[in-house]
């Protein structure tokens, strides 16, 4: 009986590691992306390439906790709720990794702006930023305390990041219909832009995760009804 207990402990403190480790890896993401923002807003290309450095840190912890989840499948043989929340982990780590893969295309863009004159204030970009670095915070809590409510929250903010996305697209549009030269930096800030949908893409993949994992529900192919 001492011998099950003991096990049983450590299987639990297990499963707390990955949380542990998915958390850190969150905040490890957030910050590569305030950062990247600051370093277009501020004209920052050195922070900007260690943005791009350290996301060696950041592949390196996706594949220390993907190996780490794979070992529980394992070892331990989960079952029910514990395999799909191993199962949403391994999924939730690549999600991550990808965002912060966004990050880095983010800073590579900012060094390519900071080097020519500002095309326009930026307003609405830093914006975007506020919300992604939310909802991937709100998406990793709805996983640590199996919160349906905060992941249709995220399922909810990915919307407001597309109408930011297309509004951000249709200024440009003008910027360069009314002036040529400014065709390569526009271009510039559409990719900025356009990374951080695909973050927003990326969480509200996390969000769908924590509902089948609460739930049993694939819910990742909805669509969302029009009212």
């Amino acid at each position: 009986m001492e011998e099950k207990r003991h096990t049983s402990l450590h299987y639990e403190k297990e499963l707390q590691e990955i949380k542990n480790s998915l958390i850190y890896l969150g905040a490890l993401t957030e910050k590569a992306i305030q950062d990247a923002m600051k370093a277009l807003s501020e004209r920052n290309s050195e922070m900007a390439n260690k943005i791009i450095k350290d996301d060696d840190d950041i592949d390196k912890l996706d594949t220390e906790l993907e190996e780490r989840c794979i070992r529980v499948l394992a070892l331990r043989q989960p079952t029910a709720i514990d395999l799909r929340f191993i199962t949403t982990a391994i999924k939730i780590t690549g999600h991550l990794e990808r965002i912060g893969d966004m990050a880095v295309n983010i800073a590579e863009k900012a060094i390519q702006l900071n080097q020519e004159p500002q095309l326009k204030p930026y307003i609405d970009l830093p914006r975007m930023t506020d919300l992604v670095t939310t909802m991937i915070k709100d998406s990793l809590d709805s996983f640590i305390n199996n919160d349906l409510e905060r992941a249709e929250k995220v399922r909810r903010m990915e919307e407001v990041i597309d109408d930011l996305n297309e509004q951000i697209f249709r200024e440009l549009l003008t910027f360069m219909m009314e002036d040529s030269k400014s065709i390569h930096r526009a271009l510039l800030i559409m990719q900025v832009s356009k990374n951080m949908e695909r973050i927003a893409d990326h969480t509200k993949g996390i969000a769908d995760m924590v509902t089948y994992m609460i739930t049993g529900e694939n819910v990742r192919h909805q669509t969302r009804e029009i009212s």
